[in-house]
């Protein structure tokens, strides 16, 4: 079995959904290995780049597997990729094993549908669903409500998108 510091990252899109009130769409997970904490179970959609896959191709095809959503238009894409690793004993339970943590691309994106479009339920594609919960929050109260090893990269998605946050 391969030591945790060379174990690879694993390559990942991420959405910052804002609607027309500056507001973040965030889901409350409903279940995985890497949502440790209780406390912190919402975020941001965000799913695995699959093998050839364009990036911002899988975005849109990960936020309508989470949220059903599809009406959307690009703000913004993160000028560099962000990684975070797992605590160790995560690592060993997620994905298999085969990761030690995420190296994420991430979009803003404008929501331009209705809240009705949005279906976590019955997520696009037929997809189990992730979410059993979701809200509208404004940029500032996500460091509080996300898993703590994820809280860089949300520091570093929300300075980079602040141009277009709320605008």
């Amino acid at each position: 079995m391969p030591r945790y510091e060379d174990l690879p990252y694993r390559p990942c899109v991420g959405t910052m959904v804002l609607n027309s009130a500056g507001l973040v769409f965030i889901g409350r997970r409903s279940s995985g290995p890497e949502h440790v904490d209780l406390t912190h179970e919402w975020q941001m959609p965000q799913g695995g780049v699959d093998p050839g896959e364009d990036p911002w191709q899988a975005a849109l095809r990960e936020l309508y597997e989470e949220t059903n959503i599809r009406s959307v238009e690009k703000l913004a894409e993160a000028s560099d990729w962000h990684a975070y690793d797992l605590p160790r004993e995560v690592a060993a339970q997620a994905w298999g094993g085969r990761y030690r943590g995420q190296t994420q691309k991430w979009y803003a994106l404008r929501f331009t549908g209705d809240d009705s479009e949005i279906d976590i339920a019955h997520p696009g594609g037929g997809h189990e669903p992730e979410f059993f919960q979701w809200r509208w929050v404004p940029p500032a109260n996500l460091q509080d409500l996300i898993i703590p090893y994820k809280r860089k990269i949300y520091e570093s998605v929300l300075a980079e998108f602040a141009p277009v946050i709320g605008g």
